[in-house]
């Protein structure tokens, strides 16, 4: 079994402003930076082996000062967690997108849903496979911890209540050759991790075994 704690980077000033980001490398603002702090204090609850994160800024960013809190070292980069491509969308705002493109309309160069799952997904069972027993953080960012929800979860979550902000941890494992959603946003999903969360806080089935 590999461990994945999946950390959404922190805010950016697109973030705030609600303009698409996609692979446009906008960095971390001020609050971004608290926000990636305050993450390393969470995590600082378990043991970790490593850390890996998208090649784009704000990510990388975050995993630095998770790295430098938890003294892990340098951050591995790999290019197949980066964000969606959202290709002629990507700096719109949300009222900008649906003028420019209403429902059902192509949008030049944007990453289907499917192909940003391939993609994530096939990184991640590259890292665990080539990690097995290892506990690892992965920064990334919020639409591929969403597809990588969806898949785990057969599209049951994340529901339309359910928001991935920035700084937040979701607890993944790979078994038996499945990509296995442990945690949402603190919320047990599987059996498994149900029956740690009643078990109390030092259970091992949500945190990685320390």
């Amino acid at each position: 079994m590999t461990y994945l704690a999946l950390v959404r980077h922190g805010q950016t000033d697109w973030n705030v402003a609600k303009r698409i980001q996609g692979s446009t490398d906008i960095p971390l603002n001020a609050t971004g930076r608290k926000e990636a702090r305050a993450t390393a204090e969470v995590l600082a609850h378990g043991r970790w082996d490593g850390i890996l994160t998208s090649p784009l800024g704000r990510a990388v960013e975050t995993a630095e000062i998770i790295a430098n809190v938890l003294d892990l070292g340098e951050p591995e980069t790999v290019p197949g967690l980066v964000e969606r491509h959202y290709g002629e969308a990507e700096g719109l705002d949300f009222e900008e997108l649906h003028r420019r493109f209403p429902a059902q309309t192509v949008v030049p160069g944007r990453e289907t849903h499917k192909q940003v799952r391939e993609r994530v997904h096939s990184a991640l069972i590259e890292i665990a496979e080539e990690r097995p027993g290892q506990a690892l953080i992965v920064v990334c960012h919020g639409g591929v911890i969403s597809s990588l929800v969806r898949y785990a979860t057969d599209g049951a979550r994340p529901r339309a209540d359910e928001r991935i902000a920035n700084g937040s941890v979701h607890y993944f494992s790979y078994v038996d050759g499945e990509l296995r959603l442990d945690e949402f946003n603190g919320d047990p999903v599987n059996e498994l991790a149900l029956e740690g969360a009643q078990a109390g806080p030092e259970a091992p089935a949500l945190t990685p075994p320390s």
